[in-house]
């Protein structure tokens, strides 16, 4: 059954009272007609509940709006969503990514994240090519996707809003990787959800490294809003050391703009539930209004925070990855780099469930105070402790 506007209705109830169900839910293809977001393919999602969405076609299948009941949820930054023909992701020393950098969910990867980085490109077999150097986050968020389909899908008495597509990140002489992305909500729901699987169509070993760059802002970042998350210690923080303390803003409760805030970014090591599930929050307790997000630590075991609250660019995220925060290099110096071999691939699974109310905050605050205890001091001294990740251990075999 389908809960909508204060009851249960069936499929035959709805037909009843509609001639078509897109009076009020459904997914749409629209293309933008203006500015730097001019021809972009765009698919906006509505529940029916008050959560609208819009998923990116051209953009990687990002995720750009997010709103409920009005109230906007994720980030928009100045540079707006830029068609992905103006994207100039190796400019700038690598750091042209960020005059495209906006938006609710911004895909990191998919050889490569965080910073602009150089390492060896050996595995491929290509001498004139020794080495490749990566820009900051990797260059997929930039490349179109292939729209599969679209639609609504009735199972039974359930509803589900639905989109599927595929990225391909690929060079010669280089990798080949194919992102196939399904993005769901139920009519009726508050929840969006993420399916992924990364292959390697390619036929040589292939590094690859991912995380989901999760944007919030305004009215649900504002001074006072909390960071809700079974931490079980503080790992490492960008900051950290003699200038710890200098913004006044810890990990756990956020300040408001600031007119020249350095960013922060935090790593955390996270407890699972007895399944498995790692929830994050952030929540809004004056505007009784949160986000709240759901990885599997099998698959994402590590998860940043960062914090940019920068006047005119005033932001939080949260960021679950594959990877440690040290980087590339370091990732294969540790042996924990993830190398697919041909026709390999892996999957990942997100939630992100708007929490609405007092009492859905509650609920979602005990569930996750019930898997660990976050640290109550806002500046816990990061223990420099980042875990080995065995489960990503492969042995690249390169011909020479």
């Amino acid at each position: 059954m389908v809960h909508l506007y204060g009851r249960e209705n069936s499929r035959l109830d709805l037909s009843r009272r509609t001639g078509s169900l897109s009076q009020f839910g459904g997914v749409r293809l629209v293309t933008l007609g203006d500015g730097v977001e001019r021809g972009q393919r765009m698919l906006e999602f509505r529940t029916g509940t008050g959560l609208r969405f819009t998923v990116m076609v051209d953009r990687a299948m990002d995720i750009a709006e997010v709103e409920h009941k009005g109230r906007a949820i994720g980030w928009h930054s100045p540079t707006g969503f830029r068609n992905p023909a103006l994207h100039d992701a190796e400019g700038e020393g690598g750091l042209g990514w960020a005059r495209s950098f906006s938006g609710f969910l911004v895909t990191c990867g998919l050889d490569h994240t965080l910073g602009p980085e150089t390492v060896d490109a050996s595995n491929y077999g290509y001498p004139h090519r020794r080495t490749i150097a990566h820009v900051l986050h990797g260059r997929v968020t930039g490349v179109p996707a292939r729209l599969r389909g679209y639609g609504e899908s009735w199972q039974g008495e359930r509803c589900i809003l639905w989109a599927e597509a595929e990225v391909v990140q690929a060079t010669v002489f280089g990798e080949h990787l194919v992102l196939r992305r399904r993005i769901e909500a139920d009519l009726g729901g508050d929840e969006i959800r993420l399916i992924d699987r990364v292959e390697n169509a390619g036929f040589s070993p292939t590094p690859h490294m991912i995380f989901y760059h999760v944007n919030l802002g305004y009215p649900v970042l504002e001074e006072g809003a909390r960071f809700i998350a079974p931490v079980e210690e503080v790992v490492w923080a960008a900051h950290g050391g003699a200038g710890y303390r200098a913004q006044g803003v810890g990990y756990r409760r956020m300040g408001g703009p600031v007119d020249r805030f350095s960013e922060q970014v935090w790593q955390h090591e996270m407890r699972a539930d007895a399944e498995g599930r790692v929830p994050v929050a952030m929540v809004n307790d004056r505007l009784a209004l949160g986000l709240q997000v759901v990885t599997r630590k099998a698959e994402l075991p590590c998860t940043f925070q960062w914090q940019y609250l920068q006047s005119g660019n005033y932001a939080m995220a949260i960021e679950p990855s594959t990877h440690h925060v040290l980087g590339d290099q370091a990732a294969r110096d540790r042996g924990e780099m993830i190398w697919l071999g041909p026709g390999e691939g892996r999957d990942y699974a997100l939630s992100f469930e708007v929490l609405d109310g007092a009492a859905a905050i509650a609920r979602a605050e005990a569930a996750i105070g019930a898997i660990a205890r976050q640290p109550e001091d806002d500046f816990p001294e990061p223990s420099g402790n980042f875990r080995p990740l065995t489960w990503a251990q492969k042995t690249k075999e390169i011909t020479t």
